[in-house]
């Protein structure tokens, strides 16, 4: 027996774009960026479906349903606060989801401004439960450790500062050096699965 091919769905001129625009917002706040790339996956092809999208998100922004400026301040907010991430996190993030550079900057200068990072770090590993490195695996714990917190948008600098507090033996802070590079990837699997804010998910197709 065959299986019936599912409808292909009609395409939506402005007003249903409109409508579906909204109810995706109340379920979740996005940049323009993101809804375009929904809208799109809904929308008529070509010049039409160009203008009904673009006439859609002019109308939501006069609305105040949309706004690229209060996604990232509250997007910022969550990771900071919530979820302990360093600076460096937050801008690969915000960016991976199509907030402007300059835009991003500014936030995270305002955001980040008063911010004490090596004790940003220090909530970042209780809130993970991270343990100190010890015994006779400490030095491979240490560089797992430094690891993870690059990946969490902290510095090295700062990372340095709180390795050396924990009084580890030398041989376990060997090649880990106050004012090194800075990693440029700090996407790890691990931490994404932990994030609880739902931000961490505005990529999902509706």
């Amino acid at each position: 027996m065959a299986f019936a091919r599912p409808k292909k769905r009609e395409p939506l001129g402005e007003v249903g774009l409109f409508e579906y625009a909204v109810g995706t917002l109340a379920r979740r706040m996005r940049t323009v960026r993101d809804l375009r790339r929904l809208m799109k996956a809904r929308a008529e092809e070509g010049e039409a479906g160009e203008r009904a999208m673009d006439a859609v998100i002019v109308r939501l922004k006069e609305l105040n349903y949309l706004s690229d400026t209060r996604f990232a301040e509250d997007y910022t907010r969550v990771r900071k606060e919530h979820e302990k991430f360093g600076k460096r996190r937050v801008q690969q993030d915000l960016m991976m989801k199509g907030v402007g550079k300059e835009l991003v900057a500014s936030t995270l200068e305002t955001a980040y401004e008063d911010v004490d990072e090596v004790a940003l770090a220090r909530q970042y590993i209780a809130r993970k439960r991270m343990k100190q490195p010890s015994g006779e695996s400490a030095q491979k714990e240490t560089v797992r450790t430094m690891n993870r917190l690059l990946r969490a948008g902290f510095s090295s600098g700062a990372i340095f500062k709180v390795l050396k507090a924990w009084d580890l033996p030398e041989e376990a802070l060997a090649g880990v050096e106050e004012g090194g590079v800075d990693s440029d990837s700090y996407t790890e699997p691990e931490e994404r699965a932990g994030d609880s804010d739902g931000y961490a998910r505005q990529n999902e197709d509706e």
